[in-house]
């Protein structure tokens, strides 16, 4: 409430209101009577060239899925009958149904069986990497720098070119044609040891460990509550390739496998699809059982997608 000092005229009220026009401060983000630069020529042409190369890259990856998604639709003669991307009568149910019941019902199998030999093998293989990993950043030993560069060396060699070395020691062993087979070697991963190390180079700080050392903490303790957790999104980094080059391991397991109860699911279908020649019936089959093949990994991709980006981008600045 304002108020009368002694010469009459009105005083200025003790709290003035702060009101601070919306136009009392000139735009600095733009200087007045500047308009907007138009881009150039060149950076919309290579702007457009790349966006073009996404879409190419986009369609050339999603013709494949679409395909199969609607060949699992069509019945035997529709399959046939019709073009690869032309709709034909609804069978998609009648298909599924078909795929678990045949044979006794061993796609069902399969399935289970490279959800072990996926699941079981990443987390005990992304578990080894990360404390590997961890070890080669956080430790000094000696050979380690020649060590890093053996398991570097790993990366180079193709899985498929020690296959049959790996053959030869199981079957000295009396693992051939059992779950170990495939278990064993799926546990070795040089490249999820690297990865392990880059993460824990940046993600752990060596004065984290310190304090923890200084308050007692054990060097297993240290890893176990402290290192690990702050591995996570590396851990779920390493566990996606782990868990996706196990799920499509084709090659082992038909070196290793001949009992067709253990195949993983790939194996299976194309073990279905050797016999199409012979048994046409057997192709709607193989193709409705890729569709189910694929449903896991695009589960696994959606739900663990938020540490998959953030590992991919720590990764990606070190």
């Amino acid at each position: 409430m304002s108020t009368l000092d002694l010469d009459g005229r009105q005083a200025v009220p003790d709290t003035l209101p702060a009101l601070v026009p919306e136009t009392s401060e000139p735009d600095r983000r733009r200087p007045a009577g500047r308009s907007r630069r138009p881009r150039p020529t060149g950076a919309l042409l290579s702007r457009a060239a790349v966006n073009g190369l996404l879409a190419v890259a986009a369609l050339y990856t999603l013709m494949p899925l679409a395909w199969l998604l609607i060949a699992a639709t069509k019945d035997h003669g529709d399959l046939f009958g019709t073009g690869g991307f032309t709709l034909g009568a609804f069978h998609l149910f009648d298909n599924l149904r078909a795929v678990f019941t045949a044979d006794g019902g061993i796609y069902g199998r399969w399935l289970l069986n490279s959800l072990l030999y996926s699941l079981v093998g990443s987390l005990v293989s992304t578990l080894i990497c990360v404390a590997a990993g961890y070890a080669f950043d956080k430790y000094h030993f000696a050979g380690k720098d020649k060590l890093f560069g053996v398991v570097l060396a790993g990366i180079l060699v193709p899985g498929t070119v020690i296959s049959l070395p790996m053959y030869l020691l199981a079957s000295e062993a009396g693992l051939v044609n059992t779950y170990w087979a495939v278990l064993i070697p799926s546990l070795v991963n040089p490249f999820g040891v690297y990865l392990a190390r880059v993460f824990s180079e940046g993600y752990i700080p060596n004065e984290v460990l310190e304090a923890a050392r200084m308050d007692g903490a054990s060097e297993l303790k240290t890893f176990r509550t402290v290192s690990l957790p702050m591995l996570a999104p590396g851990f779920m980094t390493i566990f996606l390739f782990s868990f996706t080059g196990s799920w499509n391991s084709f090659y082992l397991p038909l070196m290793m496998l001949n009992d067709q109860s253990l195949y993983p699911v790939g194996l299976g279908i194309y073990n279905w699809n050797t016999v199409v020649v012979n048994n046409p019936e057997y192709y709607s089959l193989a193709i409705t059982g890729a569709l189910v093949a694929v449903l896991p990994l695009i589960a696994v991709f959606i739900g663990l997608q938020r540490f998959w980006r953030s590992g991919l981008t720590a990764g990606a600045v070190k």
